[in-house]
Order: structure tokens, then sequence, then C-alpha cells
């Protein structure tokens, strides 16, 4: 495992957070980007945080990148998908964002539950806790790597 870096390029950082986008682009600036997540966030518009989160792929998507495949395993239990479908549609209706979990290797089962919970949250703590979430799995993906 390796410790997070003091700088990372935009296409290192975009791999991380699965795309180009404003967040990139902001941390790709700071010495310590992954560090200076949070403060980086906490400047960014709504546009930008959603722009973020949506560059995401959706749990139990069929196209996913590859670091994205290997984090959701292959826990492909029919029922189980479809769930994740109509909970993510549901969520995305909601708070007009893609969900975003630290699945840390769990199979998408361990995920449902997740997802039901953050539903009942209101929006502005969903959108915070999104985000923190997006960050954590930049930083395990560079360990990772």
């Amino acid at each position: 495992m390796r410790d997070l870096p003091r700088q990372l390029t935009e296409s290192e950082l975009a791999e991380l957070l699965e795309g180009h986008t404003r967040l990139v682009e902001a941390l790709a600036s700071r010495r310590d980007p992954l560090g200076s997540a949070d403060e980086v966030i906490g400047e960014l518009s709504e546009e930008a945080k959603l722009e973020a989160l949506n560059a995401h792929p959706a749990i139990g998507a069929r196209m996913l990148s590859a670091r994205s495949a290997a984090e959701q395993g292959s826990d492909d239990d029919p029922q189980t998908l479809a769930e994740l479908e109509r909970l993510n549609r549901e969520y995305e209706e909601r708070f007009g964002f893609r969900f975003v979990v630290f699945v840390n290797r769990r199979p998408k089962r361990e995920i449902v539950p997740i997802l039901r919970e953050r539903l009942r949250r209101s929006r502005e703590e969903e959108l915070e806790t999104a985000l923190l979430e997006l960050v954590a799995i930049a930083e395990d993906r560079w360990r990772r790597s």
C-alpha cells in the first residue's frame, strides 16, 4: 500500500475520481490534493459537486471502469441487481445526483440496505456524505495502486 501523495496529475486524479471534472481540476492545482479534498470541495459550487458525483458509475451498473468493476465484485444475483437499479433510480430522483458509496470490496447485496438507509436522509446530509465517500474511494484507489 502506498502513502497518499503530495502531488498528483490531473490525469491521475481523473482516474481516481472517474472523470475530468472541476473537482479534479481544482485538486490538481494543490500540493496535497487528496489531503486537501475537503477544503477544495467546500469551495466548489453545487453544480461542480454534482458533476463530480455524477461522473461516478452507479452501483450495479453494467458499464464500469476496470477499477469500479473490481471494487464492486461479481455479485450478479438478478434480484440484487434489480433492487439496486430500482433504488439507484429512486435515489437520483429524490436527490438529483448519483448514489456514491465506498464499497470497499463488499458484495452488492451488502450495499442494498445502505442505499435504503441513505434514502431516508436529507438532501444536504446526503450530498455531504456522497462527497466524503467519493474522496474515500479515491484515497483507497491510490493506496491500492
